[in-house]
């Protein structure tokens, strides 16, 4: 099996969450999702279950975080150019999240904007200039 990345995340309106995801350029994994999940493929080795909170507390004996209330954890996904930053933070922004909950990072090499989706959780939109980012960076 390859090494893949499952981020488990709980949500209050999996309708609402799914269209969001949807919108952020994910696809639904109909074989993994139901009444109580669902499977949001970002890429081949990267997937965002979105569980209903009920669902989620199954997981584990801690209580479960409020993301609009406290950040536990900031998820960076990477993307190919400045205007796909803006495009997805735009999009994401239109279904049911908020775009730019911080002022935008540019740094020239490096361009990044927060997005938050309709439950608190932060996805941190970034694209860099790898053949810039190590002589900026004193590397």
């Amino acid at each position: 099996m390859p090494k893949m990345i499952f981020v488990n995340l709980p949500v209050k309106d999996l309708a609402a969450a799914t269209r969001f995801y949807e919108a952020i350029g994910c696809r639904k994994n109909a074989q993994f999702s139901d009444e109580q999940a669902s499977s949001m493929v970002w890429s081949d080795d990267i997937t965002f279950q979105l569980l209903s909170r009920d669902y989620f507390s199954t997981f584990t004996p801690k209580p479960v975080a409020d993301a609009h209330a406290s950040c536990q954890v900031l998820i960076a996904l990477s993307h190919d150019s400045r205007e796909h930053v803006d495009a997805i933070a735009d999009a994401g922004a239109v279904a049911g999240g908020k775009a730019d909950i911080r002022e935008p990072l540019d740094m020239g090499f490096l361009y990044n904007r927060a997005v938050e989706d309709p439950d608190g959780h932060v996805l941190e939109l970034a694209w860099m200039d790898m053949s810039q980012a190590g002589e900026m960076a004193g590397v």
